[in-house]
């Protein structure tokens, strides 16, 4: 059974998994463009809403 913590990720662990600087993910969540939750003063991201943002994003006609 998957572990429920690896269901909600870090912005360390999201730079990982995405292969893209922190900086980078920072610019998106400040524009709104990717799903993202803040618990106090830490982001979190949820694995399964980033894989549909990326599914999204990948759509064809789809481009900025």
């Amino acid at each position: 059974m998957e572990n429920k913590s690896d269901n909600v990720l870090t912005i360390e662990e999201l730079s990982v998994y995405l292969k893209i600087p922190k900086s980078t993910l920072y610019k998106l969540v400040r524009e709104g463009k990717i799903p993202s939750q803040k618990v106090g003063r830490h982001l979190r991201f949820h694995r399964e809403s980033i894989d549909e943002w990326l599914k999204r994003e990948n759509e064809p006609g789809r481009r900025g």
